[in-house]
């Protein structure tokens, strides 16, 4: 490892005492072989953060740690991490998502070895490990978007594999920070898909995307269908607004690929009990979905029912009375 190699980590964080999965992910980033030389929350709304600082003397556990406290109506995906990216000067910028807890102490080390050894990638991104308890078919998403073998991405890759071409997580991932100044750092503002935009730009500009799978977060969730309806709904927002990253290539096909392989995992395991819920769970997701894709065809009060984003699309319309429209208009 180069002497010159600095890693700043940036985690936006809101409502930090809901669990103890952060204050985990910090004790985990303390242990690490390559330390972070800082940790950036960026925290949304600081009357939600101040009392769990507090009460577990925050400032006095991890030295390295330093807050950027943002309103609610400042927060989208990108802007946030921008802003983080803003108070480093590190190398490398290590992105990670509040409920992310390393495996090991080897994530940050692992990371920057894959950035050294090939001087043309922008991202490499960690396996994602479900938590203990996690159902099957959560264990089944881990295990299609995070296999356990490494690979690379350049954009002679994108005819084969499509929209996975572009595909990385900023649940963790680590950035070139040369190569993230050159390319304008995230498109902003962003509902969803951050990550993957940016992605699609720097295979677009000639560098590699990376899966390191020996790097490993413990990282999955327990939605129910609403919520799932809600998180596909800004998730085809997100793709109506960059139709250069998803207009070419159907995500639709992936989609149906995922549901299906999940479904015969389910039956092969003998946890067929989870196929109703299942079923309804991705019946409210493709909903979502289609929905979010079809936006600038919906009324804003019926916009802001299906959305997890209401702050953005206050911002994006300048008032709850007006019509929804397009994001691509507006920054024009």
């Amino acid at each position: 490892m180069s002497p010159r190699i600095s890693v700043d980590v940036v985690i936006p964080v809101y409502r930090p005492g809901r669990d103890d999965k952060l204050l985990r992910a910090l004790r985990m980033l303390q242990t690490q072989t390559l330390p972070a030389e800082r940790i950036i929350l960026i925290n949304t709304e600081e009357k939600r953060y101040t009392g769990w600082a507090s009460a577990e003397r925050i400032g006095e556990q991890f030295p390295n740690l330093t807050v950027r406290h943002i309103g609610k109506d400042e927060f989208d995906h990108a802007g946030a991490r921008n802003e983080g990216a803003a108070q480093s000067d590190a190398a490398f910028l290590l992105f990670m998502t509040m409920d992310a807890v390393p495996a090991d102490e080897h994530l940050i080390r692992l990371l920057a070895d894959v950035m050294e050894r090939d001087e043309k990638c922008a991202i490499v991104y960690a396996r994602q490990l479900p938590n203990p308890g996690a159902t099957e078919a959560e264990r089944s998403a881990r295990e299609f978007n995070y296999p356990a073998q490494s690979s690379r991405k350049t954009l002679a890759d994108e005819e084969r594999l499509g929209i996975r071409a572009s595909f990385a997580s900023n649940v963790c991932a680590m950035y070139r920070r040369s190569v993230f100044d050159r390319l304008g750092g995230f498109s902003a503002p962003a509902i969803f898909n951050e990550d993957m935009v940016f992605a699609h730009a720097a295979l677009h500009a000639g560098y590699s995307i990376q899966y390191c799978a020996e790097a490993r977060v413990f990282h999955s969730h327990d939605y129910t269908a609403g919520d799932q309806f809600h998180r596909n709904f800004d998730l085809g927002v997100s793709q109506a607004m960059h139709p250069e990253v998803f207009g070419q290539v159907s995500s639709e096909r992936e989609g149906k690929r995922f549901v299906l392989e999940t479904l015969r995992r389910l039956f092969r395991t003998g946890h067929g009990k989870e196929i109703p819920g299942y079923l309804c769970v991705c019946a409210a997701r493709y909903a979502g979905f289609l929905l979010g894709k079809n936006y600038r065809r919906l009324p804003a009060g019926v916009v802001r029912r299906c959305t997890n984003q209401r702050e953005f699309w206050n911002r994006m319309t300048g008032g709850a009375g007006l019509r929804i429209r397009s994001i691509a208009e507006e920054l024009r």
